[in-house]
């Protein structure tokens, strides 16, 4: 990665996290995807006592359909369990495909469990808390949620998703590609709308200039 495309594309990542401070909740939300950074972020929340019990939600979904044959969310409860997290305090949602579904299916499952009026500890991919926020204003507005994600940066987030099977190409085309979807989604009515500096959107062009088109949607 050039100088250039870290440049546009720090922009793009520090602009889509939320930075915001861990509190105690009731349950940990672990959303699925192709880094198991994630898994590890939720049974380090877990062992330090920030909530007890764990939720991996995902089935298999565009970045992981046809690179793994096991679910998301139980790859995910696998790990944590190797990350002493007991299988007791695990729930799983397997049968999720994208952000929707997510948190749908995830609010049912913990309306099983009596857990859905408590207070959420999401966990998902850095560049997609704010997605993730913008999305459950939709679909589950009512939930009580703090937004957080592996504590990496930038560099260390693409090297660990390359050593789990994906390009550095194909990374950084999931970034611009979610980044996308913040205005996209947004007059969807998938997500509320945020606001986009103007910086974030020349970062984002300038990507594209350079070939990052991989997981654009639509418009």
């Amino acid at each position: 990665m050039n100088a250039v495309v870290y440049e546009n594309l720090k922009v793009i990542w520090d602009y889509m996290r939320l930075n915001m401070t861990v509190e105690p909740g009731d349950c940990v939300v672990g959303f699925g995807c192709y880094n198991d950074d994630i898994a590890l972020r939720c049974a380090q929340l877990y062992r330090d006592g920030y909530a007890p019990r764990v939720l991996f939600t995902g089935g298999l979904g565009r970045n992981t359909l046809g690179l793994w044959t096991q679910t998301e969310a139980e790859r995910f409860a696998a790990i944590a369990m190797e990350a002493g997290v007991p299988r007791e305090d695990i729930i799983i949602e397997n049968r999720s495909t994208n952000s929707a579904e997510n948190i749908l299916f995830t609010h049912a499952k913990l309306e099983e469990a009596g857990l859905d009026a408590g207070r959420l500890i999401c966990v998902h991919k850095p560049f997609m808390e704010r997605r993730l926020y913008a999305a459950m204003q939709v679909y589950w507005p009512e939930a009580k949620a703090i937004y957080t994600s592996p504590q990496l940066t930038l560099e260390e987030y693409i090297r660990n998703s390359v050593a789990q099977g994906l390009s550095e190409k194909t990374v950084i085309d999931v970034m611009v590609g979610d980044f996308q979807r913040m205005d996209v989604y947004a007059k969807k009515g998938y997500q509320i709308p945020q606001d986009i500096p103007a910086q974030a959107w020349e970062a984002f062009h300038a990507l594209v200039s350079l070939g990052y088109t991989g997981e654009l949607v639509e418009a």
